[in-house]
């Protein structure tokens, strides 16, 4: 008698086969799934790349303004480095004012040599770089007579923007009275909003300043602070490291 083969039951052959069918559905939609977060993460990944990678503006027309006693030339690396990182000379401007005369007629000019600069330009808005006594007419010029309207970027190196007791030893001038600490000139430009409308602004300070006392009077609230680890007074306006720095502030 030769042997019986044994069939698997029906019922069983079904649930395999359906198992089958399941693993094949599952292990397709797992390989979808996986392009789809492939896909995902690939856009997202650009998306970050975009974001990181904002191009800088080099087109905004620049206005420095010098210290106490300063003039022009205070400014010959500053715009070297400017030029350097994309800047057409044509856009580089130094103001000049009077700095044994009235800081408010100081800010006063500076708001019409902006005027002038934006109409020769084309543009509708400046930014401002200035140095010591510098930041008390840009501050003046910006808060009190609404020039921030006119101005996309501040950048105020070793500002006198508190005050600086350095100026005790020239008070027989007037913008050395304004320039002393809790002169009614500092009350004015300090009290209230220190960085007023859309304007960005951002300040460079040092503890080796020896020229603003206390070298934290450049600060000001709402503003990007940076501390420099060690640099003079009069240093900065050679300082290509800092300047640089200034330069890609004023792009972004």
């Amino acid at each position: 008698m030769g042997s019986t083969r044994h069939r698997p039951p029906r019922r069983l052959v079904g649930v395999l086969a359906a198992v089958a069918v399941a693993f094949t559905l599952f292990s397709s939609a797992t390989t979808t799934a996986g392009a789809a977060d492939t896909a995902v993460t690939a856009a997202q990944a650009t998306t970050t790349r975009s974001a990181a990678v904002q191009p800088l503006s080099t087109s905004t027309p620049v206005v420095f303004v010098h210290g106490y006693t300063g003039n022009a030339s205070n400014w010959v690396t500053a715009m070297s480095v400017f030029r350097a990182n994309g800047w057409s000379s044509s856009n580089l401007f130094a103001y000049e004012y009077n700095s044994y005369g009235n800081n408010i007629t100081n800010a006063q000019g500076l708001a019409s040599y902006v005027n002038t600069v934006k109409a020769k330009t084309g543009a509708s808005k400046v930014a401002i770089v200035n140095h010591s006594m510098g930041g008390l007419v840009s501050q003046y010029y910006l808060k009190v007579l609404g020039g921030n309207t006119s101005v996309s970027h501040l950048a105020s190196i070793a500002g006198a923007n508190h005050g600086t007791t350095y100026a005790s030893a020239c008070l027989v001038y007037t913008t050395c009275q304004q320039m002393y600490p809790g002169s009614s000139f500092i009350s004015q430009i300090s009290s209230g909003d220190e960085t007023p409308g859309d304007t960005k602004y951002a300040t460079w300070y040092s503890a080796c300043d020896g020229v603003i006392i206390p070298y934290t009077s450049t600060r000001l609230d709402g503003a990007t602070n940076n501390n420099v680890a060690c640099q003079t007074h009069i240093g900065y306006l050679t300082d290509t490291a800092v300047l640089g720095q200034i330069a890609r502030f004023v792009a972004s």
